[in-house]
């Protein structure tokens, strides 16, 4: 980590202004080469103007000079931001690497950040988090887990799995001394507790990941009923082709949209029949598919039809699905035909004319999943925590068995898991691939 890097940090294509990160022991002198200045004084604003290597004007941009080790990577940072546009950052940009300077790689400047103790892994992960986030609630789960909520929990839980580690092995060392009754039964209820917080974290952020990555939402029906209509409804454009031809939509269109702070993705599926014909066949089963990947389905009946077999056949069909439903009844502007008692429970519409009250609906729902309390977004540390919790576990069978190595091996491999992200990290090829997917100048 010697050398020194950059990267344009803000978003690629035209905008007012563009920010180009500089991070390294050349950092300082090289703000001090493009200004001309003597002195850049540390956390102040400068207005400067900058000048090539061969000292022609490029731009007058502002610069902050962030001194080690109060900065974001702990390392002498300089940010130039000026003038936005695709050629002033890319002339600059040359022209710190005719200096010396090194493009950054994907992640570059939060991995110095972690290995200079600035931040945790939890915290840089999270932080990668926010800046994908799609909705307001997503970025109001992450914002708790960068402010340290779950760094917090997990601490928690690792400390007393090293304390609990630090009597069994002690005991291992006097094997001839049983563990006492009652610090065995300690030890038993620590695991029991630490396995379960973990457990239930895994499951909780599994079941409400759509807050996170948005939810899904299906439209199931028969074949004109409306389907298409209502996803070009909801979406306030034409997506999808409306036919009075059964049939149509083969394939399944997906599209995303805000409901309140959510973000969700609406699929339209091909109708549910039995049919002759392959492809159609396909669109059929594609609709079963997105039926299982939904976390909501919404099923769209024919109010100026009679309740048929393909009806019930779609209803049936639900019952093996554990999902959210919401019934429509659409074409409540033609005479009724429809009679069944699902007739109730469905919110009544005509889709080519106002679809408020399914959003609505959907957004009641919605906010009804929205979660204080502590929520993991990243699948890394997800994974972590549920290998943490089988291993715990597995420690407390191997405990109540008398298996004092055995069980000092699993918890190990517990605080293992959990310390990859709440302590500093050695292995740089595993952090390499923990920080590809970050943004440059990140």
């Amino acid at each position: 980590m010697n050398d020194t890097i950059a990267a344009i940090a803000t978003a690629h294509g035209m905008g007012s202004i563009s920010i180009i990160r500089v991070s390294g022991e050349k950092a300082l002198e090289l703000a001090l080469k493009f200004t001309h200045k003597k002195e850049l004084k540390p956390r102040y604003t400068h207005l400067c103007k900058l000048y090539k290597n061969d000292n022609s004007f490029l731009d007058e941009a502002l610069v902050i000079y962030f001194k080690s080790p109060f900065s974001f990577t702990g390392e002498d940072i300089v940010e130039f931001q000026l003038h936005g546009g695709f050629s002033l950052s890319e002339i600059l940009l040359d022209e710190l690497i005719l200096s010396g300077v090194r493009l950054a790689n994907p992640g570059e400047f939060s991995k110095r950040a972690c290995l200079n103790g600035k931040m945790d892994l939890l915290k840089a992960l999270s932080i990668q988090d926010l800046i994908m986030s799609k909705s307001t609630s997503a970025a109001s789960i992450i914002a708790k887990n960068i402010k340290g909520d779950l760094s917090v929990f997990l601490n928690t839980i690792r400390s007393e799995l090293v304390q609990t580690l630090a009597f069994v092995e002690t005991s291992i060392d006097y094997a001839d001394d049983d563990l006492p009754q009652d610090l065995l039964n300690q030890i038993i209820s620590m695991c029991e507790k630490n396995s379960k917080l973990l457990h239930d974290i895994v499951d909780i952020s599994l079941s409400k990941k759509g807050l996170i990555e948005g939810f899904k939402v299906t439209i199931v029906g028969k074949p004109n009923a409306g389907k298409s209509s209502l996803l070009n409804s909801l979406l306030a454009f034409n997506r999808a082709i409306v036919s009075n031809v059964a049939g149509t939509t083969r394939d399944r269109i997906e599209e995303s949209l805000k409901i309140g702070s959510h973000l969700i993705k609406i699929i339209d599926t091909a109708g549910i029949r039995n049919a002759e014909d392959e492809i159609e066949k396909i669109g059929i089963n594609l609709s079963y598919e997105s039926i299982k990947e939904a976390d909501i389905v919404i099923v769209v009946f024919d109010n100026s039809k009679e309740f048929e077999q393909e009806d019930e056949h779609i209803l049936q069909a639900l019952k093996a699905y554990n999902k959210k439903i919401i019934y429509i009844l659409n074409k409540c502007d033609l005479p009724s035909k429809f009679q069944h008692e699902i007739k109730t429970s469905c919110i009544h519409i005509c889709a080519q004319k106002d679809t408020k009250s399914i959003k609505e609906n959907l957004n009641e729902y919605l906010n009804t999943l929205d979660g204080d309390g502590i929520l993991i977004s990243n699948t890394l540390i997800l994974n972590a925590c549920k290998n943490a919790s089988e291993a715990i576990l597995r420690a407390k069978n191997l405990l109540q068995e008398n298996s004092l190595e055995l069980f000092a091996f699993e918890l190990n491999l517990a605080i293992d898991e959990i310390a990859q992200f709440t302590k500093n990290f050695e292995r740089d090829e595993i952090l390499d691939a923990m920080f590809s997917n970050f943004c440059l100048g990140k």
